[in-house]
């Protein structure tokens, strides 16, 4: 159970959302019938040791509710307090996410990162701020906001969730403790506006490294998540916590330094303002070239292929992270296979 009541949950946001939080995607076993215990908690273990303050635990792949329940049952169990858990809100409808975010609850969560289900087409920022308040009632946890293109909600505001719907939910919702802010990407202007207007209230977090390391230089930043960027291995945690000591000279030599992988990474992920949709085994296989268990996934899966892949792994070297010896083709069985 979270360590704070629902009417507290912004004041808890402020004092301990703090760090990077990246993501875990669940390992299967090798006849993908089952999760893979072992992968997971060999994940969990990884964050902690790389120095991640949080995991987003992935719901957006192929996982039944039962499964999802295992999966924080585990995860909860190896992180032992060490780690925040953030539940994904990520399942088929409103219904569905509010069964799975008592799982979340009943399981060590402490914080939710809110997605859109795939069949969910408002109109009207009404119909946004409905859906969003509905969940918001449905819990006591602390929810993170999150404005992105991935919904498709450009339709109804260029920014994909306006700051009139934010400040509405944040006057009603008093569990609305955090945001998630790559409205309008790509560019840093949804990061902007919601800094300026709810950074008293909220903590407004960048996710994504390219543009979060420049701007913590500029304004405060105490917390920077959901992304992949265990695709780094330890080399966010390390850059955040220089730019906590303001540090900006050596943060900004290593922004350099991993710059080839950041291209690599770009260049992989090319296709997501077509498809508004991530490609959940490729983030698997970032991890794995640092150590994370990696594994077969089920379908429907989007598939990697050997450009992919010697892409990624290359852009690593070229930024001095060495990324492990085994050939591509382990990843598929992964470190602990089941």
């Amino acid at each position: 159970m979270a360590r704070y009541q629902r009417h507290e949950a912004r004041e808890w946001a402020r004092q301990h959302l703090r760090g990077v939080a990246n993501v875990i995607i669940p390992s299967y076993s090798r006849d993908l019938k089952r999760l893979n215990e072992k992968g997971i908690r060999h994940d969990v273990r990884l964050e902690i040791e790389y120095g991640f303050a949080g995991t987003l635990l992935v719901s957006e792949v192929a996982i039944t509710l039962e499964e999802y329940r295992q999966f924080f049952e585990w995860a909860n169990d190896e992180a032992k307090g060490r780690l925040m858990l953030i539940h994904h809100a990520s399942f088929n409808d409103l219904e569905e996410n509010i069964e799975a975010v008592k799982i979340a609850e009943a399981n060590g969560a402490e914080l939710i990162l809110l997605s859109y289900p795939p069949n969910f087409y408002p109109t009207t920022s009404q119909d946004i701020y409905d859906y969003t308040k509905a969940f918001c009632d449905a819990t006591n946890l602390a929810v993170m906001l999150f404005p992105v293109t991935l919904w498709g909600f450009d339709r109804v505001h260029p920014s994909d969730i306006e700051a009139a719907v934010i400040r509405k939910l944040i006057d009603h919702c008093p569990n609305v403790a955090a945001i998630k802010a790559e409205g309008g990407m790509p560019n840093v202007m949804g990061f902007v506006e919601c800094y300026r207007l709810f950074g008293k209230e909220l903590v407004v977090t960048c996710p994504l490294e390219i543009d979060m390391i420049p701007l913590a230089q500029l304004v405060p930043v105490q917390f920077s998540g959901t992304s992949n960027t265990e695709y780094y291995g330890a080399m966010i945690p390390r850059i955040f916590r220089l730019l906590q000591e303001r540090q900006f000279d050596e943060a900004t030599r290593l922004y350099w330094q991993i710059h080839p992988a950041r291209k690599a990474n770009a260049a992989a992920n090319a296709y997501v303002p077509q498809t508004l949709f991530l490609h959940r085994m490729l983030w698997k296989f970032q991890g794995w070239l640092n150590g994370f268990n990696g594994g077969p996934m089920r379908r429907p899966t989007m598939r990697l292929n050997d450009a992919h892949m010697n892409g990624l792994r290359q852009g690593l070297i070229r930024s001095g992270i060495k990324p492990t010896d085994e050939p591509n083709g382990a990843f598929f069985a992964g470190r602990h296979p089941a």
